[in-house]
């Protein structure tokens, strides 16, 4: 099954691009589809692939941040060719 998932990480702090970067990095560097914007990144593939990459780089961003926030959007299919038609 495929999946489409927006995240946006803000971590809790003054300092936090370092951070930002860091996820997006992690992001990049997975074999997924990643597609960046100014507000959020979007991955897509497979539910599992995605996933099992996914939460070990969450829990690992939560562990060594004092305070963080991802919000976190999935929807299922592959939405990456989405174009509006309006």
């Amino acid at each position: 099954m495929e999946i489409s998932i927006e995240l946006t990480l803000t971590p809790l702090k003054e300092a936090y691009v370092l951070e930002i970067k860091k996820f997006i990095k992690a992001l990049r560097n997975s074999g997924l589809k990643v597609i960046e914007n100014p507000l959020s990144t979007q991955i897509y593939g497979e539910y599992n692939e995605v996933m099992d990459f996914l939460l070990p780089l969450i829990y690992t961003t939560f562990k060594n941040e004092k305070a963080v926030m991802l919000h976190l959007k999935l929807v299922k299919g592959d939405r990456s060719s989405y174009v509006p038609d309006f």
